[in-house]
């Protein structure tokens, strides 16, 4: 009988409390975040690099996958954590042109073991 007294005083008190709103920062001042900062793709690649700065930007190594030389495909494993148990890795597919990145394809596919 205490508790249901206990939550009802709490429950009146919370009700009569004024409500404030969280203060929003203004646009372009020094508390918001970039534009780039709030985007979900967040992978640290640009159209042009090469080979090398691909593997070090993402800090994976390239898996060669198919191609003739200066036209290859690769492939690197990203590792995005996941629990204790499974580790979580993102396959990604990076496509050269020239040996420049012409363009990447993340594949977010079913793992085969499970199927």
């Amino acid at each position: 009988m205490k508790t249901y007294i206990a939550l009802a005083c709490l429950t009146i008190s919370a009700a009569l409390a004024p409500a404030t709103a969280q203060i929003i920062p203004p646009t372009g001042g020094s508390t918001s975040p970039p534009f780039t900062a709030t985007l979900s793709n967040i992978t640290p690649l640009a159209f042009g690099m090469g080979p090398d700065e691909v593997a070090q930007a993402l800090a994976a190594p390239l898996n060669y996958v198919r191609g003739r030389r200066g036209e290859e495909i690769y492939l690197a494993f990203r590792n995005t954590g996941g629990s204790g148990l499974f580790f979580q890795k993102h396959r990604l597919y990076l496509q050269f042109r020239n040996g420049r990145l012409a363009g990447w394809k993340g594949d977010w596919g079913h793992n085969w073991m499970w199927q």
